[in-house]
């Protein structure tokens, strides 16, 4: 994986020329998907005998950083393209099913995974989107909502309750489903009905998807091992790797804006010397270089943990720090540049636009801090007027 990450490295200043212009024209980066994909960036965690190189986690988040200095677009892209829903798939997919999401991850799409609805954000399990078997399909009827990469992915994993004979939930399952958005070519019942007008990440399209009475094939049903009834948590396992990929981007922005900061120290002159040698400005540097490297340590530690995925609590924990920390880095960047940074002269003020989803995003900072208190209290904490309840499962498990 080396090479590969020469391959980041070789790319970025490409990808660092470009980013004003996708985030002004509010384009998805085309251009910057086909230097991934010519680069064998997409799909790496796909295994060997599937077209991928079958790379650890701690692979994909090295190279994310790098991206990352450079684009925040593209480096989602890349995250995207090698974890969440394609890792799902892989884990839990049949061969064929792999087979599909392999080819189109390999050609450069970046699959959309549709969890949040209108109602269900923070509560996913709450969601409305229905599967109702019909013979040897599925009939999907719902609302998803903030579907990265509506409206440009090829492939979607869509979420939603499983309707027996009966009108009753079976649980949560997965359900494949493929388009081509550029030939205008969508299944019978699925359409993108609305984007977003997003503060950063302007590239990325949000979108909200209608099902009404979408055809799926029962083999595009993505099976969980524990079943339906209890499957909706081996089926989000995946996502502990995205969020790990997601903290990965915002420590890479921060990385960036922290040596971008350095090098202006070095060279900007008030009062007749340059301003590195102002020690209030000193101390910026200092804290913004020791959250950087203090939120690396903690995405490394929760990536080495995977198998396949991630620990949950590691990775929630370095997605907290790593985003909120990220977001006071890149302030305290632009700050150090003054007005010019608050211009577009410099990335910095988009980078800052970038960077501020990142608490939200994948898991907010306050479920993230809900679940962390739960590890350490050894107890289901619900966001319920219940309050605290223990989680029996949990603790005879640990």
């Amino acid at each position: 994986m080396r090479k590969h990450l020469a391959e980041a490295k070789r790319l970025a200043p490409q990808f660092a020329e470009r980013a004003a212009h996708w985030d002004k024209t509010r384009t998805y980066p085309w251009e910057n998907v086909q230097a991934l994909t010519e680069a064998g960036l997409m799909g790496m965690t796909i295994p060997k005998a599937l077209g991928g190189q079958g790379a650890s986690l701690l692979n994909v988040v090295e190279i994310v950083e790098e991206i990352a200095k450079a684009c925040t677009l593209t480096a989602r892209i890349v995250v995207e393209g090698n974890l969440g829903a394609i890792g799902t798939i892989m884990a839990y997919g049949t061969e064929a099913q792999k087979a599909v999401a392999a080819e189109l991850v390999l050609a450069g799409d970046k699959p959309a995974i549709c969890i949040s609805e209108p109602e269900a954000g923070s509560a996913a399990t709450q969601m409305q989107t229905t599967a109702r078997r019909v013979g040897d399909r599925f009939l999907i009827n719902g609302t998803k909502h903030w579907i990265t990469g509506g409206g440009v992915s090829r492939l979607y994993l869509i979420f939603a309750q499983v309707i027996d004979q009966n009108g009753n939930s079976e649980g949560i399952g997965g359900f494949l489903v493929t388009c081509d958005p550029a030939q205008n070519d969508y299944p019978q019942g699925f359409q993108v009905v609305g984007r977003e007008h997003t503060m950063g990440l302007c590239g990325m399209p949000e979108a909200t998807l209608n099902f009404t009475d979408l055809e799926v094939p029962a083999e595009m049903m993505l099976t969980p091992p524990s079943g339906l009834a209890h499957g909706f948590a081996d089926l989000i396992a995946a996502y502990n790797a995205q969020r790990v990929g997601a903290a990965a981007i915002a420590m890479g922005v921060a990385a960036g804006a922290t040596e971008r900061a350095t090098a202006y120290l070095k060279t900007r002159h008030q009062f007749g010397r340059p301003i590195a040698e102002f020690q209030g400005l000193q101390w910026m540097l200092a804290d913004m270089d020791a959250g950087v490297t203090a939120s690396r340590l903690m995405i490394h530690d929760a990536a080495r943990s995977a198998d396949p995925f991630p620990d949950r609590t590691k990775s929630a924990r370095a997605k907290l720090f790593a985003s909120e920390t990220a977001i006071k880095v890149v302030n305290d960047a632009l700050q150090l540049f003054g007005a010019r940074g608050y211009s577009d002269r410099e990335p910095l003020e988009r980078m800052y636009r970038d960077v501020r989803m990142f608490t939200i995003g994948g898991g907010s900072a306050q479920i993230l801090r809900t679940q962390l208190a739960g590890h350490l209290l050894q107890m289901k904490t619900p966001q319920t007027r219940g309050g605290y309840l223990p989680d029996p499962l949990r603790l005879a498990a640990e």
